[in-house]
């Protein structure tokens, strides 16, 4: 039996105050708050999905907001930058607004391609990267149109504490295709047509630790129910321990530790964020699961507010 996944469904960070975090994902970097809810295992806190218009797989980013959390360190066992892709000729566009918000940025090539290299307000490395492949993202906020907008994953670069182990997984277990190496980093290439490069580190860096400014977990895509208990049974037969299936709505979730010490996901591309909202009305209220409804009122006199607006 083999198998493949189409590449990354979502993932998942810490960060800080959540307005800092709405301002700059949906105020800076034009993305849509697709879904706002709480951590189903601590709903004291927020879970904010930010996308494209429609919140598809391969475009979702994902944060627990914890204001005043203790700062992290992104080092082995994590993902250590987490690129966006944009439509061609885009890039200059973003280098303009990355000066006009005051935002640091590096310019790096790797595999023949430009990235631009930048931090979030919590310490999150993120890159943004022209590519042809990819529907354009119709949703819009300021100045940002669809000629310009980030259609949604890039790729994922991750750092290994057995990087020899977590090639083998991504390669012979989750059916990516090794595509090239130059210098420390080799690369990975699976089918979709966004979300599908993971970039793997050679070299460690020392040990991470999971806090604000670090991702909590990558997540990659089974296209339904069956698919995901598939690879729930394929991982077990390859030495790895799934958890349960956990029923976060919008998809259903296994997870794992891989060798490598990075925490990985299947979610299923099914049902989507239009499950509990219509299409136009997605991530403009707090939405519950049912066994959380019931304690509303107490939920959200704990959470911060914010609001999704216009930065200038």
């Amino acid at each position: 039996m083999s198998k493949t996944t189409m590449g990354i469904h979502h993932i998942t960070a810490i960060v800080g105050h959540p307005q800092e975090n709405v301002d700059f994902y949906a105020g800076v970097l034009g993305l849509r708050l697709v879904k706002q809810t709480v951590n189903f295992d601590d709903p004291g806190t927020y879970h904010f999905y930010f996308g494209d218009e429609g919140g598809k797989p391969g475009t979702i980013i994902t944060f627990f907001p914890w204001a005043g959390a203790r700062q992290g360190r992104i080092g082995d066992g994590q993902v250590e930058v987490t690129s966006y892709v944009v439509p061609q000729g885009a890039l200059s566009f973003w280098e303009k607004r990355l000066k006009k918000f005051t935002i640091p940025f590096t310019k790096i090539k790797r595999f023949g391609e430009l990235y631009l290299e930048f931090n979030d307000p919590h310490g999150l490395h993120l890159a943004l990267v022209e590519r042809e492949a990819g529907e354009k993202n119709t949703w819009s906020i300021g100045d940002i149109t669809s000629d310009v907008a980030i259609k949604g994953f890039g790729g994922a670069t991750l750092l290994s504490a057995q990087p020899e182990k977590t090639a083998e997984l991504l390669k012979d277990v989750m059916g990516l295709e090794e595509v090239g190496e130059e210098g420390d980093i080799v690369r990975f290439q699976a089918p979709a047509d966004i979300g599908n490069v993971i970039d793997l580190k050679r070299t460690s860096v020392g040990r991470g630790l999971m806090g604000v400014g670090t991702v909590h977990h990558i997540a990659f895509r089974a296209s339904d129910d069956n698919d995901q208990l598939d690879w729930k049974q394929f991982l077990r037969g390859r030495g790895y321990a799934p958890t349960s299936v956990k029923d976060r709505n919008y998809f259903n979730s296994i997870y794992f530790r891989e060798h490598g010490e990075i925490l990985f996901e299947f979610a299923t591309d099914q049902p989507g964020f239009a499950l509990d909202e219509s299409h136009e009305k997605m991530g403009e209220k707090l939405m519950l699961p049912a066994q959380f409804e019931p304690h509303r009122d107490k939920i959200e006199s704990v959470l911060l507010p914010f609001e999704v607006r216009e930065v200038e």
